[in-house]
């Protein structure tokens, strides 16, 4: 998709801003929004067809650095639409073929989430009121993660007589370690914003929603300064070595180096400091 093809997109359950390309100011950071306030952002059928789209036009966008993940209205996310639930044919007299079609639409929803971490550029998560279920699903595959102090948070599936499916249950042990997992996945309990930092699911908490979009404007503007081909590098390294061994981590990122190591974005900073300025790198 072409970036005015991008904004002619109509998107039934996401708002995008996109940086001017004329305006320094905007700095290459993209802003998508969940866009449902009216359902405190509620994950409908929608939002997860539209999910991948949008990141994989946003990953296209040579304009585009750095993606802050926010929800519209007084929530970030309460979950999954429970009427998406209810219109699962899941039951337990469904015959194979509709077992297998659910096993599809469970994959699909997967794979929404899965595109934060599959898009080159940086996803950072700002996050306000409530962040439930499937909203923590969400978040983990994002690669940073801030709130203001009064977000709540739950690993909800437990109280709806579920196994979260989509993604919480593979990535919060990496991020907040397998005993704070266990403990939000068996209790659904919910814990605030400064519990959220403690445990490391946040990697900071602000006063309040203003600050929070101040301070993480600030973060995204300067990543979005930084060389392109090496933050796109740092990502995918460290998610490869997620699930690998040191030594297959190694082997990865040295045959990455090799590939990237010496490129256009390292000269322009060695040129740069001998002129004393700040590098200046091309789009992707």
């Amino acid at each position: 998709m072409g970036e005015s093809e991008e904004k002619n997109q109509r998107w039934r359950s996401l708002r995008i801003v996109l940086p001017d390309a004329m305006a320094s100011e905007s700095g290459g950071v993209a802003y998508l929004f969940l866009h449902r306030p009216s359902r405190s952002n509620a994950l409908n059928p929608d939002i997860f067809q539209e999910l991948p789209l949008a990141i994989a036009a946003l990953d296209s966008n040579p304009n585009v650095r750095v993606i802050v993940l926010q929800g519209s209205g007084k929530h970030f996310c309460a979950g999954i639409d429970l009427g998406t639930l209810a219109n699962a044919d899941h039951v337990s007299n469904a015959i194979g073929r509709h077992k297998e079609q659910f096993a599809r639409s469970v994959k699909q929803m997967q794979a929404a989430f899965t595109a934060f971490e599959e898009c080159r550029k940086p996803v950072i998560a700002a996050i306000h009121g409530a962040c439930l279920g499937a909203g923590v699903d969400m978040i983990t595959a994002c690669d940073l993660r801030y709130c203001t102090k009064e977000a709540l948070f739950s690993v909800k599936e437990v109280d709806l007589a579920i196994t979260a499916d989509l993604g919480t249950l593979q990535r919060l042990p990496g991020i907040v370690g397998y005993g704070h997992a266990i403990d939000l996945a068996l209790t659904g309990r919910t814990f605030n914003g400064s519990e959220a930092k403690t445990i490391g699911l946040v990697q900071e908490v602000f006063a309040s929603k203003q600050e929070l979009d101040d301070k993480v404007g600030i973060l995204a503007h300067e990543m979005a300064t930084k060389s392109p081909l090496s933050v796109m590098g740092i990502k995918s390294v460290l998610l490869k070595s997620r699930d690998l061994t040191v030594a297959q981590g190694l082997d990865y990122v040295r045959t990455w180096s090799t590939a990237f190591l010496h490129s256009e974005d390292l000269e322009e900073v060695v040129k740069a400091r001998a002129e004393k300025r700040k590098p200046v790198f091309s789009k992707l």
